[in-house]
């Protein structure tokens, strides 16, 4: 019996059987031995994850063997994969192919799966979300039945299971909108509290992409703007070699991890350190390929909390997150990272139905994070805040349901197309109810 556990080490699960699945056909076998067994299954990604959603209670499945584009149709400008896909794999492969997607986070090592069953998202754009860039799929719903979902043939699955949260079936391919390759300048410019956010609704009404981090006790933000250029990937001007490393392995990987080791263990010099540090930020301006710039190296391990608040709430709950840290005797190392996001219609998107801002808080692995997040988590709340459906939360079905108009809606799918619960595990039943 071997354990699963997540990439933040947060999580762990003890699975009667793991598989490792060639095709479908093989994946609705253990759907459907389940079944008969009274038991569940699910199949986990690469764990990035720092909730249980993925956790397995009896069968793991492993995606190791479900990776690949299946088929690119240029005339519907449509890209379709195997759903074990990890993200990193499908944006080489489209570029090779001289597409990209619209939009990303900055990581890429989640399956296609993972990371459009929790919501996955980037900032601006016409769609921050990767489920918002789903054109189509398919799933082996709880009974067996292998169901494809387009705008035209099962248009209400496709809706819901775009982000299903791996309660309505296991997703075997997914199919994207893309778009042809583009490149994005990114400018990051180092500012001072009240200059970032003073200018911060006409930043992000400037700019196609805006992320931004605090660095807390502190006065000192981090903004990166990414723009489309009208050029050739080969007319970009990318970091060099020496430069990315230094500055994306080396200081914020290797180095940030060794100091957290030293400043949690010695947490009286964490504000000086931040101080210090974010004073030694620096501009700088450099353009690559659309996924090259979305995505970062992110090598130190960490717990992270990201809610969703209402756009217009944003700004006054970062203010009213920064001084509850300012008035609490907690030391923080990591950043705080802001990101906006357009309203989308997914039932169960963080963003449905209203423009947000999301507020992202983190810690290292080896430093307390609970109460962090307890700290913040009634502020987010206060605001209408919604969790990211895969970063820490203590939200219940209970109070979730209110925050999602089509909450029952999705619990109706969820009852036709999984009646006896093969894929649910302790968190699903916490989010979702039994």
């Amino acid at each position: 019996m071997s354990e699963w556990t997540n990439w933040s080490g947060l999580e762990s699960s003890r699975p009667t059987r793991v598989e490792e699945p060639t095709d479908t056909a093989a994946i609705v076998a253990a759907v459907e031995r389940a079944r008969t067994e009274r038991t569940t299954v699910k199949m986990v990604g690469t764990g990035h994850s720092f909730t249980a959603i993925s956790a397995p209670e009896h069968t793991l499945l492993r995606p190791t063997r479900l990776g690949g584009i299946l088929s690119v149709d240029r005339e519907a400008m449509t890209v379709t994969a195997l759903a074990g896909t990890q993200l990193k794999v499908l944006n080489a492969g489209l570029a090779a192919l001289g597409l990209s997607l619209h939009n990303m986070g900055d990581i890429d090592e989640q399956t296609l799966a993972g990371a459009t069953s929790t919501g996955t998202h980037g900032t601006g754009g016409t769609w921050a979300s990767l489920s918002a860039q789903i054109a189509g799929l398919e799933l082996v719903t709880g009974t067996g039945e292998v169901v494809r979902a387009t705008a035209t043939e099962n248009p209400d699955v496709l809706e819901h299971a775009r982000l299903g949260l791996g309660a309505l079936g296991v997703l075997t391919t997914i199919t994207f909108r893309v778009e042809p390759l583009f490149v994005l300048e990114a400018t990051e410019t180092p500012m001072s509290w009240d200059e970032a956010l003073d200018g911060f609704d006409q930043r992000v009404a400037e700019h196609h992409h805006v992320d931004t981090y605090w660095f807390p006790h502190t006065d000192r933000l981090m903004t990166k703007t990414n723009d489309r250029l009208d050029i050739g990937v080969d007319e970009a001007e990318p970091l060099s070699a020496l430069s990315g490393w230094w500055e994306d392995e080396f200081l914020s990987n290797t180095l940030f991890g060794a100091l957290n080791h030293v400043t949690n263990r010695f947490p009286g010099t964490i504000r000086r350190f931040n101080q210090v540090s974010s004073r030694l930020l620096s501009a700088r301006t450099y353009s690559d390929a659309a996924h090259k710039v979305f995505v970062s190296p992110r090598t130190v391990v960490f717990r992270e909390m990201e809610y969703a608040v209402p756009r217009e709430a944003g700004l006054t709950a970062l203010r009213e997150a920064r001084a509850a840290i300012e008035a609490s005797s907690l030391n923080i190392t990591f950043p705080v990272e802001i990101r906006v996001t357009p309203a989308d219609d997914i039932p169960m998107s963080t963003s449905n139905g209203r423009e947000s801002m999301y507020l992202a808080f983190h810690t290292h692995r080896d430093a307390d994070h609970l109460a962090y997040f307890a700290l913040l988590e009634p502020i987010m709340r206060a605001h209408g805040g919604r969790p990211h459906w895969g970063k820490v939360h203590t939200r219940t079905a209970a109070d979730l349901a209110p925050a999602y108009p089509r909450f029952e809606e999705f619990l109706a799918l969820r009852d036709r197309l999984d009646p006896d619960r093969v894929f649910a595990n302790p968190y699903l039943r916490r989010v979702l109810g039994d």
